[in-house]
């Protein structure tokens, strides 16, 4: 018998506490990092940048790179920027989208990335995906897991709670998307990874009903260990099904029929997994998935994120175009205007106002 039956993708570290980023160079120190101290730092020119002066004094042999925005093309050019630096390892500092440029930029030429992220805005900051503007819209790209992730609680704190909320809606949509991929395993007999699943479930659940806000250290250490457990999972199944279903469909419909208005990924998501539970008739299940994204302040009518309920069912009924193959509750019923329409008026009087 096998002693070992796989190997998972997972960081060498993962740091989440208040104070963490004080310790960043000793973490970085483990030689299975960096065994000569010679870095490249990616960073915004925000949080990132102000944070900067804090970090530098730990990191002598670092070198610092400020990263334009989150498009295709200032990856690539991060990456040639570095690429002659004889480097250890590449360090993200900064939001979701200088994390994404990192990895990008780190996996082109073929360097771990150590990811510190300053928000907690959604589940990449440790998934094997780094999503990128481009001209066609905006793509995702394989890239490997962070080998080390650095969450400093403090500065989760600081950022804007708007970013921290949209975390929790990535994180609580980890319900609706199992629930999707169980849904594709009965009908079209798509093979489920069950690790993957229960890590992606319980890291959703784990949020869910976790009672406090955004102002206890103790509810941001279950978020941002939520965060980095999806992240995984999706590095065990090998793709994004554990944390993406029909509520990142709808998100994606968002983002390309409404691409000067959409909100934020994770805003976008919760509401999208609300609904998705709604129409598996999952009611009960909808309905506290809405009291609890409500009781974050995150929404659960596109009215609350800018966007008349004709641009939402627009949205729900272009959703499946995003992404071909995937078999989610919305495939599944393939639903036509007056039908979302219909249902959509169910979903707000059982969700209440």
């Amino acid at each position: 018998m096998p002693v070992l039956t796989r190997l998972i993708p997972s960081p060498v570290v993962v740091d989440i506490r208040a104070g963490a980023l004080d310790d960043l160079g000793g973490v970085l120190a483990d030689e299975r990092i960096s065994h000569s101290g010679k870095l490249a730092v990616a960073v915004s020119g925000g949080s990132g940048a102000r944070l900067r002066d804090r970090v530098a004094p730990s990191l002598p042999g670092a070198d610092w790179y400020e990263v334009g925005g989150g498009t295709l093309d200032d990856a690539i050019k991060l990456a040639g920027a570095m690429k002659g630096g004889h480097y250890d390892a590449v360090v993200g500092l900064g939001g979701g989208k200088i994390i994404d440029c990192a990895k990008f930029a780190a996996a082109r030429i073929g360097l771990p990335l150590v990811a510190v992220p300053t928000n907690l805005a959604h589940d990449g900051l440790c998934s094997p995906v780094a999503t990128l503007d481009n001209d066609a819209g905006r793509g995702s790209y394989g890239v490997p897991n962070p080998i080390a992730v650095v969450i400093d609680l403090d500065v989760i704190r600081a950022a804007p709670a708007r970013f921290v909320r949209a975390g929790i809606g990535d994180a609580v949509s980890n319900v609706s998307a199992i629930a999707d991929w169980e849904l594709a395993n009965r009908v079209k007999g798509e093979k489920i990874d069950g690790l993957a699943a229960a890590m992606a479930r319980q890291a959703g659940e784990a949020v869910l009903r976790h009672p406090g806000g955004i102002g206890d250290n103790e509810f941001l250490q279950v978020l941002a260990e939520a965060l980095v457990l999806s992240g995984i999972a999706m590095s065990v199944s090998g793709d994004s099904r554990p944390s993406s279903g029909a509520c990142h469909e709808i998100n994606h419909a968002f983002d390309l029929l409404y691409p000067e208005r959409a909100a934020a990924h994770g805003e976008q998501c919760g509401l999208g997994a609300a609904f998705a539970m709604y129409l598996r008739g999952a009611h009960e299940e909808s309905a506290h998935m809405a009291e609890v994204l409500r009781r974050h302040g995150l929404p659960v009518l596109p009215e609350e994120i800018g966007f008349t309920p004709e641009e939402f069912f627009r949205a729900v009924e272009f959703a499946p175009q995003t992404r071909p193959g995937r078999y989610t509750i919305l495939e599944h019923l393939d639903l036509k205007t007056d039908q979302i329409k219909d249902l959509y008026a169910d979903y707000v009087k059982a969700i209440g106002s």
